[in-house]
C-alpha cells in the first residue's frame, strides 16, 4: 500500500471510535498507542502523525480534549506487556495497535475497551476478528496484507532474479498470520521452480544468522514477512 494512502486510511480510523460522536466535550479523553516500531523509525513517526491529524480533523485537539500517550516497545514481547500496563493505569477509552505481535498481546489482555489495529497481516486467520466487513467484538481496524500476497512476492522475486531457486521466508513462528505467508508460498513454490524455507526468527542475532546460512546455499534469496521483528530491524540488515 502506497504511503500517502495508508496514512489517509489510518487517520480516517478515528471514525470508528467511540470518540468521534463527542468531540465537542470539555473532558479530556485518553487514546493508548502501541507500536510494534522502534521509536526512531520514520514509519512509525509517519503513522502516529496521520492519526494525530486525523483526529484533529474531528476537532480532537490534544491539550483541550484528547491526550495520545505512544508507547513503541517494538518487536519485544515483554516491552509490549510492560507498556500496556502502564497504558491501562492511564484509562485509556481507545488503544491503538500496530502489528500483529503487539495486536495479540492486547488482545489476549484488554476485553473491555475498543481496540483499533494497523499494518498487521490476515486478521481473520490471525483471530482478531471473525469478519472483515463486520467486526463482532472489541477489535476493528485495517489489514495491510492478506495472505494471499505471498505468492506473488515469490512471482516478483523470480521476475527480479530469475536463477533464484531457494527462497528463505522469514517468519516469526509463533505468528499465525507469519505461517500462513509461508504455507501459502508453499503452495505456489512449485509452479515457479523454487524452494521456500521456513526461516523462524525472534531477534538481530536470529536474523543474521538464518541470511549467513542461506547466502551459503547459493542461488538463493528471501523474503521478510511483515511482523514487528522485520519492522525493527529494516534498517540494520
Amino acid at each position: 500500500m502506497r504511503r500517502r494512502k495508508f496514512i489517509a486510511l489510518l487517520g480516517s480510523a478515528a471514525t470508528a471510535w467511540p470518540l468521534a460522536t463527542n468531540a465537542q466535550s470539555d473532558r479530556v479523553r485518553r487514546v493508548g498507542v502501541l507500536m510494534g516500531y522502534a521509536k526512531t523509525d520514520p514509519a512509525a513517526q509517519a503513522q502516529v502523525a496521520a492519526l494525530r491529524q486525523g483526529l484533529q480533523k474531528l476537532s480532537w485537539e490534544e491539550g483541550r480534549n484528547i491526550r495520545i500517550d505512544v508507547r513503541f516497545p517494538g518487536g519485544d514481547a515483554g516491552a509490549v506487556r510492560t507498556n500496556l500496563m502502564e497504558l491501562m493505569s492511564l484509562t485509556p477509552e481507545v488503544l491503538v495497535t500496530n502489528s500483529n505481535l503487539v495486536t495479540a498481546i492486547v488482545q489476549a489482555e484488554v476485553r473491555t475497551i475498543p481496540i483499533v489495529f494497523i499494518s498487521v497481516g490476515g486478521p481473520v486467520e490471525s483471530g482478531f476478528v471473525s469478519n472483515e466487513a463486520r467486526p463482532n467484538s472489541n477489535l476493528t481496524g485495517f489489514a495491510n496484507w492478506n495472505i494471499s500476497m505471498s505468492g506473488k512476492w515469490l512471482e516478483l522475486l523470480k521476475e527480479v532474479a530469475p536463477q533464484v531457486k531457494l527462497v528463505g521466508f522469514m517468519v516469526d513462528p509463533e505468528t499465525v498470520a507469519s505461517i500462513g505467508f509461508f504455507k501459502f508460498a508453499e503452495a505456489a513454490a512449485p509452479a515457479l521452480n523454487v524452494k521456500p524455507v521456513l526461516l523462524g526468527v525472534h531477534d538481530a542475532n536470529e536474523i543474521e544468522r538464518a541470511l549467513t546460512a542461506l547466502a551459503a546455499e547459493g542461488n538463493s534469496g528471501f523474503i521478510a514477512t511483515p511482523y514487528a521483528v522485520t519492522f525493527t530491524r529494516v534498517q540494520t540488515h
